[in-house]
């Protein structure tokens, strides 16, 4: 992997993926990535992920256009979790929200919906 240290077969070959906004630092959401993936994040400065339900690489943002411009990349003291830090364009969540981290445990809402889920996908 480009310079960075994960352990591959610890994690089944996906890596967690924490991402949080650089200049906020408010935590986006949580996915998982392949060494493709990260690849491709490091190769571009723009946040890849793998889709398990998809089974495919995906890039933030190439269908709804709500991008993630990757300013860094760090690796945990284990080496199984990657943490993502981007500026975020539009919205994280693909329900509409500024993040997927909008609700509390007792399901109160407190995020803020940043566009229309029908009108991008």
């Amino acid at each position: 992997m480009t310079s960075l240290e994960v352990d591959l077969e610890f994690t089944d070959g996906l890596i967690p993926v924490i991402t949080q906004d650089v200049e906020t630092e408010e935590v986006l959401m949580f996915a998982y990535a392949t060494r493709e993936a990260v690849e491709r994040t490091v190769e571009t400065d723009r946040a890849h992920y793998y889709s398990r339900s998809r089974d495919e690489l995906w890039e933030k943002g190439q269908t709804s256009g709500h991008t993630q411009s990757v300013e860094e990349i760090r690796v945990d003291c284990d080496g199984d979790t990657v943490l993502y830090r981007v500026e975020q364009t539009g919205g994280a969540c693909h329900t509409g929200h500024h993040s997927c981290f909008y609700r509390t445990a007792d399901g109160t809402n407190i995020g803020e919906v940043v566009f229309d889920p029908d009108a991008v996908y």
